[in-house]
């Protein structure tokens, strides 16, 4: 597997790049929100990486961030929705909306997507439910007010005690700021008890 991609932009033609690394070319597609964050052709690039393995092809889908490229994988696992898809997804939406939507359940944001009919949005809806969080967490670690590592930290512990993505959000938002991680977690879960 292809993890991660460090090398010289080659060539830059939507939705596809061109990475130089190693002596050799590599041809990545990438969502619309990722090229527009790459610096111009000539320049050092690192994107995150998925390889997805056909019978007729071998294909790298690159991404700025690792929570771009889980929500990607999150996405592919949908039944229905193909890489072709869940790109067009992450080139409207940015992971943090995406998450957003679905975790208020509004099918309308994932219409306006192109390729994204209404049963199709419900069904990302529904399959991504209490799937996003983690990512979420990746997207925006500034969105509890204890410190990056430790929002992502308290956030994956309370989802491993069985507490969802949203809950564990609400509970982290009335947090004050410069908790530690044990401390944050002992108070999001006073949080939690008193729901």
């Amino acid at each position: 597997m292809i993890g991660r991609i460090t090398g010289t932009l080659i060539e830059s033609s939507p939705p596809t790049v061109c990475v130089q690394a190693g002596g050799l070319g590599y041809e990545i597609d990438v969502p619309m929100s990722t090229l527009y964050k790459l610096p111009p052709v000539g320049q050092t690039v690192t994107l995150h990486t998925h390889l997805a393995i056909r019978e007729d092809a071998h294909v790298l889908y690159g991404f700025a961030s690792p929570a771009e490229r889980a929500a990607f994988r999150a996405l592919i696992k949908v039944s229905g929705i193909g890489a072709r898809i869940a790109l067009s997804v992450l080139s409207g939406l940015s992971v943090e909306d995406l998450a957003d939507a679905v975790e208020r359940q509004e099918s309308g944001r994932l219409v306006k997507v192109p390729g994204i009919g209404k049963k199709t949005a419900e069904r990302l809806l529904l399959e991504l439910r209490d799937k996003l969080g983690a990512v979420a967490g990746l997207a925006r670690p500034d969105g509890a007010p204890v410190s990056a590592a430790g929002g992502n930290d308290v956030l994956n512990a309370l989802q491993a005690l069985g507490y969802s993505a949203a809950e564990a959000r609400r509970a982290m938002g009335v947090l004050p700021e410069g908790l530690s991680v044990s401390e944050g977690i002992r108070q999001a879960l006073k949080t939690l008890s008193r729901a």
